[in-house]
């Protein structure tokens, strides 16, 4: 079965260094097929028999010997395609279709719900917009305005260790990529 698998907390502002192709040997090393990465964020695209929760557990335990990383702690989210897709479909109407006026995210949620992670945002109206959704907060940045958007302030919560961050146009190419 196809997966992908978000890591959070990797190759960000130059803390938990992973090379993609690193992470690519290291998982097929695991035993999982088809291993791709997809730009330096922590996007793998993989093919396993294995369930999520196994290859999560695999993975999430096999980065901190495999690679030299901070103290923070790195998660994995293990999504099906069926998963993926559900989140394009059920997108908030409109979002994500003005890319030339608004900044789209996808927060995927890791281990809470929807309604326990929104209250950690404080948006700015007139510049953001959260919506909740099935493991997911779609978030909508107004680009012109978005040194002024609030969605930083969640970093400073204990909950944002239980999200990960994807912008739409990744979130959309995952699909695509899942799909080959």
């Amino acid at each position: 079965m196809k997966y992908v698998a978000l890591l959070r907390g990797i190759n960000v502002g130059g803390k938990n260094k992973i090379p993609m192709t690193g992470l690519k040997t290291c998982l097929e090393e695991l035993g999982f097929h088809n291993v791709a990465t997809y730009i330096a964020s922590g996007n793998v695209i993989l093919e396993s028999d294995k369930t999520a929760s196994e290859i999560k557990a695999r993975i999430e335990k096999a980065l901190p010997v495999n690679f030299k990383l901070g103290d923070e702690v790195i998660k994995v989210l293990v999504l099906t395609r069926e998963q993926i897709q559900s989140v394009i479909d059920h997108k908030p109407e409109g979002f994500g279709e003005q890319p030339e006026k608004y900044h789209s995210d996808t927060i995927f949620l890791m281990g809470i719900d929807a309604a326990r992670a929104i209250s950690v945002f404080d948006p700015r109206e007139g510049v953001d917009r959260i919506w909740p959704g099935d493991g997911v907060i779609y978030s909508q940045r107004l680009s012109a305005q978005r040194t002024k958007s609030r969605l930083n302030k969640i970093m400073a919560t204990p909950v944002y260790k239980s999200m990960t961050i994807r912008n739409w146009n990744t979130t959309l190419k995952l699909l695509e990529l899942m799909k080959k």
